[in-house]
């Protein structure tokens, strides 16, 4: 999985009048947490940008004062009308502690059923995926290639081997159904049989 570099500054003063001044002055709160202390840090709001803005799921690896962490965004904070950030937490990763972050879900190959006509339906963008941060993959790829009319791709079909997806097994990803066009098709033939 990707990394990416964020510097920050420690914060003295913890409390709503300084995180207001730190907006003003362009800068984020933040908070590292899951180490043996929290760390109550601010980072200027542009270095963000590849971190928040992406439909990918990166690491951080956060300097703050000298200091190197490897870390993982777990909550942010939006502004209600102007969409800025207000605050985000940190989440400190391990060598040797799993964590659980969810992972975008990218399909592959080309079904048959899509080929007949069918309507291919995807019900789930992202797995909650548990696994040591160096086995974490950037994506999870589903086939679609076994996929016909009627049929679906659940969480059970999946056997990933470095990591374990914690979404339940029955929960559908993707599926095929009889689009319109093809029911309708169906339904003119059937007539034209009875005929």
């Amino acid at each position: 999985m990707k990394s990416i570099a964020i510097s920050g500054s420690p914060r003295e003063n913890v409390g709503k009048r300084d995180a207001k001044e730190l907006r003003y002055e362009g800068k984020v709160p933040a908070v590292l947490y899951g180490g043996k202390e929290q760390i109550h840090f601010a980072v200027d709001a542009p270095a963000l940008k590849g971190l928040v803005y992406t439909s990918e799921v990166n690491f951080a690896e956060l300097n703050i004062d000298g200091k190197k962490y490897n870390a993982i965004m777990q909550d942010i904070q939006f502004h209600p009308l102007t969409e800025k950030i207000l605050h985000i937490d940190f989440l400190q990763l391990f060598d040797d502690k799993k964590v659980t972050i969810e992972i975008p879900v990218k399909l592959t190959g080309t079904s048959p059923g899509v080929k007949m006509g069918g309507k291919l339906v995807q019900k789930l963008r992202k797995l909650r995926v548990n696994a040591l941060p160096k086995n974490m993959p950037q994506e999870v790829e589903v086939s679609i290639e076994p996929l016909e009319v009627g049929k679906s791709v659940r969480v059970r079909d999946l056997k990933p081997t470095d990591y374990s997806i914690t979404n339940v097994p029955e929960d559908t990803i993707v599926s095929v159904i009889m689009s319109r066009a093809l029911k309708q098709a169906e339904q003119q033939a059937a007539q034209a049989a009875k005929k």
